[in-house]
């Protein structure tokens, strides 16, 4: 009988115990959901200067050395933009840039043409999918992978002078497929770094392009940063007319949004 009485006591005590902390469990926040999708978008500026080869119309191509000055100079409109969805290791993302330039050149002395009209659009889209090899809190990698398809196209227009008005027009539209590599690493609680670089082409559409990026981040809060950095891109393209064999590269700026 005497056992009975120490047995009570000791349930009640481990009772005393497990109650709080039970009590104090519910009090905790629940573990995320990592089914959950996640975006992020942004917004960017990319300054880039463009030197390489351009040939149209199969005339001999002519070496070209574009500065961001001279782009900014003649530039009518410019978009630029990337999206990304995140559910678990698994990501899907586009990026997108699109520039429209025009430029008006005086012919010597006028006769056959008084000016030439010249005008070139450039649209790069490039969609994405990959899975993270490496995913903690500090840092994640992604394998890549996807197309980009890249559309040129250049219009001439002579007005004046002995052919009156006429126009022509070349360029062309590819897809290159691709692979690459993306990481991200959180250095302080609200900066990080991050980088991609990408390959392709492989004589599908160009014969070879390549795409690299790497900068820094400040994340003002949870769902809003800014990120500067650097990219180059280069691609390699030419069919019986069109010759496209050129490098761009400058800063990178850009306002970035996750929800």
């Amino acid at each position: 009988m005497i056992f009975k009485p120490l047995k009570a006591l000791v349930t009640a005590a481990l009772l005393s115990l497990a109650l709080p902390a039970a009590g104090h469990a519910a009090d905790l926040p629940p573990v995320p959901d990592s089914s959950d999708w996640k975006f992020t978008v942004a917004a960017y500026g990319w300054g880039a200067g463009l030197n390489g080869q351009i040939g149209v119309f199969g005339f001999q191509p002519r070496d070209v050395d574009i500065s961001f000055s001279d782009v900014l100079e003649n530039l009518d409109f410019a978009a630029m933009g990337l999206a990304e969805a995140r559910k678990g290791r698994f990501m899907l993302g586009v990026d997108a840039t699109y520039t429209n330039l025009s430029a008006s050149v005086k012919t010597p002395f006028g006769i056959v043409a008084k000016k030439i009209d010249a005008a070139n659009t450039s649209l790069m889209l490039t969609g994405l999918a990959g899975y993270a090899l490496y995913d903690t809190d500090v840092a994640r990698l992604d394998i890549v992978a996807g197309a980009r398809l890249w559309s040129v196209n250049n219009d001439f227009e002579a007005k004046g002078g002995l052919i009156g008005s006429r126009s022509w027009s070349d360029g062309a539209t590819w897809v290159d497929p691709l692979v690459g590599a993306k990481l991200r690493v959180d250095l302080l609680p609200k900066v990080y770094l991050a980088s991609w670089a990408m390959i392709g082409g492989f004589g599908v559409g160009s014969d070879l392009m390549w795409d690299l990026m790497g900068g820094a981040g400040y994340e003002f809060t949870d769902n809003v940063s800014v990120f500067a950095g650097y990219r180059a891109m280069s691609v390699d393209y030419s069919n019986d007319s069109f010759v496209y064999d050129v490098v761009q590269k400058g800063p990178v700026v850009a306002a970035v949004f996750k929800f």
